[in-house]
């Protein structure tokens, strides 16, 4: 019983970690707009444009070093 128990604390616990660590972001849009993201795009996914997509659509509002980390990557700039 106490192995059945210890097995799946032990799978809670990867699980939870690995989501938190595919979910934290630090790249350079992600830092300079960290204020940002949760004012303007709550609920949208990292990892799959759904951010950086929203923040675009709100660069008129974003904060000035956040427009900047969009004007300075992303593809073609040698980022994402």
């Amino acid at each position: 019983m106490l192995q059945t128990i210890s097995k799946g604390l032990v799978a809670a616990i990867t699980a939870t970690l690995l989501s938190s660590t595919a979910f934290a972001q630090t790249g350079p849009v992600a830092t300079a707009c960290k204020d940002d993201i949760p004012k303007y795009c709550a609920g949208k996914k990292h990892g799959q444009g759904e951010v950086r997509a929203c923040l675009e659509a709100n660069k008129d509002k974003v904060s000035a070093a956040c427009k900047k980390a969009l004007d300075t990557t992303g593809p073609g700039r040698g980022q994402g």
